[in-house]
């Protein structure tokens, strides 16, 4: 088999499968900080005393990515940037608002999502190897998508790609997204993100306090972890018993 077809057939089982990339992440990273807060080191004594500062600092960077999650979904129509598993879908080509400035937004903000929690480790090691990984098991599934668009919309999506980086945004080439924002899809949709993510950053922070390890508490992430539990709950029945969230073409 060729490379080509190679790589387009892995992206294509990745993709099925890239649920699971976060939480072996995640479970490796409980126990990368666990055993941090158990050895201590260099990195993480220089950054104790301002540690409060530090774990906010960890979290802004995942609340970039899910904000760019958040714009992403909310400007684009239905039939793209879903959370999809089984195939590809694009019922259209995006190529205004984020889309104009980089070709994979959705997965940029993963990146920044687990990013803010890898730091919390404060092991350089394990960050880079995070950043090895997320990239070379995405490189695979982002080769996957764009074949499949390359055959779907032709030249349409090749001169798009041409003028659009993959990842790293080209800001002077924004345009303005071709649909308003819709906060409905934006709730329907990412709502699992956002209680995930208070709720990992209250799980380690949880882990800090029960091993007795000298940390300020942040009271305030059991606060978010709790709030964005009930509303998770909340949308969730809203999604399943009624059309509150619904919005015809969204």
């Amino acid at each position: 088999m060729a490379l080509q077809e190679q790589w387009e057939e892995q992206g294509n089982w990745l993709f099925r499968y890239r649920g699971v990339l976060p939480v072996v992440i995640l479970l490796m990273g409980v126990g990368v900080y666990v055993h941090t807060l158990r050895v201590s080191g260099l990195v993480f004594e220089a950054i104790k005393p301002y540690w409060l500062y530090y774990e906010y600092a960890c979290l802004l960077v995942s609340l970039v990515g899910l904000w760019v999650r958040a714009y992403t979904v909310g400007h684009t129509p239905a039939g793209t940037s879903g959370r999809n598993t089984r195939t590809q879908v694009a019922d259209s080509l995006n190529r205004t608002g984020i889309y104009s400035v980089m070709r994979h937004p959705l997965y940029v903000g993963n990146f920044l999502m687990w990013l803010g929690l890898c730091l919390l480790t404060c092991r350089v090691d394990f960050v880079a190897f995070f950043v090895l990984v997320y990239w070379l098991y995405y490189e695979r599934i982002m080769f996957a998508e764009e074949q499949f668009l390359r055959r779907k919309f032709g030249r349409e999506y090749l001169e798009w790609a041409q003028r659009t980086p993959a990842c790293l945004p080209r800001l002077g080439h924004f345009v303005r997204p071709s649909l308003p924002f819709s906060w409905k899809k934006v709730l329907k949709k990412e709502k699992n993100g956002w209680f995930a993510l208070f709720f990992l950053f209250f799980l380690f922070d949880a882990i800090g306090q029960t091993l007795g390890v000298s940390l300020p508490h942040h009271s305030a992430l059991a606060v978010l972890a709790v709030v964005s539990g009930v509303a998770y709950l909340v949308l969730k029945m809203l999604k399943k018993r009624t059309t509150l969230l619904d919005e015809a073409g969204r």
